[in-house]
């Protein structure tokens, strides 16, 4: 994972991009399996994915969705249903 976050940013929207279609919603068990195919540490790339925005979250963790626009730190927890 890139130090600098620019480069951190462009890799995780570079990521969510080509992995995770728009408007879909996807199980935990298929984000880890997709995030899987780039490193092994995959609930690291996860969490960043979620923190960064990138990638929206139910409370539960059961269901993740693309944002198509990343939203501000923390703020990625909002209902995918």
């Amino acid at each position: 994972m890139p130090r600098k976050p620019a480069r951190r940013e462009a890799l995780l929207a570079h990521l969510a991009a080509t992995l995770f279609e728009a408007g879909r919603d996807y199980r935990e068990p298929e984000v880890n399996q997709a995030l899987l195919t780039v490193h092994e540490d995959f609930p690291a790339l996860r969490r960043y994915l979620v923190i960064g925005g990138f990638l929206a979250r139910t409370k539960d963790g059961s269901t993740y969705r693309r944002q198509q626009q990343p939203g501000s730190p923390g703020g990625a927890n909002t209902a995918a249903a």
